[in-house]
């Protein structure tokens, strides 16, 4: 029993977050659908995994309704908690419905719409089978998902290679470590945006800073008052971007996800909220400790 539910955990976390936008309600989330399924009359469930998939996805759906009130009472940007995809977390097909951005655009969509929209987009459900899963009817599956994609509309996105990324990440820390505003600029398109997320528990700006010269003045502003001897910096792909994680006498205070196409920044999200960095740094102990 417990094995058979072991192997779809992965599948199911990378779902629930999907759904949930946070890591630690994702892992809840799982956790109560083991419970249902510890007590659960196994030999009716003809299909594991179909089961597990329509429990959690409810669960979530109720998860999301608080979620959202939550939500528009947050101090400042609120953006997903990061995770690391370095390690076999998550497919390279399904990379781009994790990225910060695709989860931001979820938030528009109603618990109904983005569970539609992310069996659909992200796990390549059939519209029979998400009728299933949610108890509609497969027409109400299609409206649905026809309404979830036109209220997320036409997203950018970039296919940069994890050696493109990487370079621009190396440029990104030397300006903002050497204060080079200049370089950063160079760096950073146009229209770029940044947005940081500290939820009222750590220092952040409550508004989004748009245009290169803005950013880089932004970025260089965190980089001064992180910076010095005990900070320390490290590349990793965090929601299958490029990302940084700042780390000051060994503790992750702020991580950075880049959104580029390997050449320009497009996106910059730093995440300070302590709260919403305890999942990723758990994952670094996890790692750290397997070496």
């Amino acid at each position: 029993m417990v094995d058979e539910f072991e192997k779809h955990r992965s599948r199911m976390f990378a779902l629930a977050y999907r759904l949930l936008g946070s890591a630690v309600e994702a892992e809840d989330a799982v956790q109560d659908t083991y419970l249902r399924w510890s007590a659960a009359h196994h030999d009716e469930i003809q299909s594991p995994g179909a089961w597990l998939a329509k429990v959690l996805t409810n669960l979530c759906l109720n998860r999301l309704t608080s979620a959202r009130a939550r939500r528009e009472q947050y101090i400042g940007p609120w953006l997903p908690e990061p995770v690391l995809t370095d390690a076999p977390f998550e497919t390279a097909e399904r990379r781009d419905s994790i990225s910060m951005a695709f989860l931001v655009l979820l938030e528009r969509l109603t618990p109904a719409e983005r569970a539609v929209f992310v069996l659909r987009e992200a796990f390549s459900y059939g519209y029979r089978e998400i009728a299933d899963v949610l108890e509609l009817s497969e027409v109400n599956a299609r409206q649905l998902h026809r309404r979830a994609r036109q209220r997320i509309g036409d997203r950018r996105r970039f296919d940069a290679t994890a050696d493109a990324r990487r370079r621009v990440v190396e440029r990104f820390l030397d300006a903002a470590r050497d204060g080079d505003l200049a370089g950063l600029e160079r760096l950073l398109a146009a229209d770029v945006v940044a947005w940081s997320d500290g939820g009222g528990k750590a220092a952040a700006a409550r508004r989004a800073v748009s245009g290169a010269a803005h950013v880089a003045r932004f970025v260089a502003g965190l980089a001064a008052k992180f910076g010095g001897p005990s900070l320390g910096l490290a590349h990793a792909e965090i929601n299958g971007e490029a990302g940084v994680v700042a780390s000051l006498d060994g503790a992750v205070t702020v991580v950075f996800v880049l959104e580029t196409d390997g050449e320009r920044i497009f996106g910059l999200r730093a995440v300070l909220n302590p709260d919403k960095l305890a999942f990723l740094v758990e994952q670094l102990a996890g790692r750290k400790a397997a070496r």
